[in-house]
């Protein structure tokens, strides 16, 4: 080959080169994070396609603290469609409670066994092993704000619930979860995140 042939290759400049590189190492470590980092909020970015939005790392740590605290020693507690909570629970090394993550993404299968696959529209295909009423507290935010959708995911609730529910939707699903909840709730408590962050800081 002659210098007049190389000539004609085309050639990335340096700057752009880095920045294919940079683009590159994070897909792949998207793809499969290493270690603890796996666990860490926004490692998987969010699909507005699938209406993903991540809490933000003091809503996660402290929607966990919840949940650990309702679940309590030993407990169980299904993240429904909540996968930043999942994120953050993990993240604490704690061993003093199990967790499970029912999400439609399967890029969340890297969390191998606690993962397993949910599709509201089919709120009670679930496998096997998740027996009814078998986790002390659900924690579920519905991917959109639909009645249906609340519907859905409340069916699912009830499956994996032995009583304890964090649900977190928006203001405009109040009366829809009043309707669907058709009396069964025991306490139905609403309360702004904001004001629960402040209680709690």
């Amino acid at each position: 080959m002659s210098d007049s042939e190389d000539d004609d290759i085309p050639q990335l400049s340096s700057h752009t080169l880095a920045a294919l590189q940079e683009f590159y190492a994070e897909q792949k470590q998207q793809i499969d994070p290493g270690g603890d980092d796996k666990y860490n909020i926004g490692i998987i970015g969010e699909n507005w396609q699938l209406s993903q939005f991540w809490y933000s790392q003091e809503t996660a740590l402290q929607l966990a603290k919840e949940a650990i605290t309702a679940a309590g020693e030993g407990g169980r507690i299904a993240c429904v469609s909540a996968p930043s909570v999942y994120q953050k629970l993990r993240e604490l090394h704690r061993e003093d409670f199990s967790v499970y993550i029912f999400e439609y993404d399967k890029r969340f299968a890297i969390y191998g066994e606690e993962f397993i696959f949910y599709d509201y529209n089919n709120p009670l295909d679930l496998p096997e092993k998740i027996a009814a009423h078998s986790f002390d507290i659900v924690i579920a935010d519905p991917p959109y704000l639909s009645e249906e959708c609340l519907r859905k995911t409340s069916e699912t609730i009830k499956y994996l619930t032995q009583g304890k529910i964090l649900l977190c939707t928006g203001r405009c699903q109040i009366a829809s979860l009043l309707k669907i909840g058709d009396g069964g709730c025991s306490s139905l408590r609403y309360q702004e995140l904001e004001e629960i962050l402040e209680l709690k800081s």
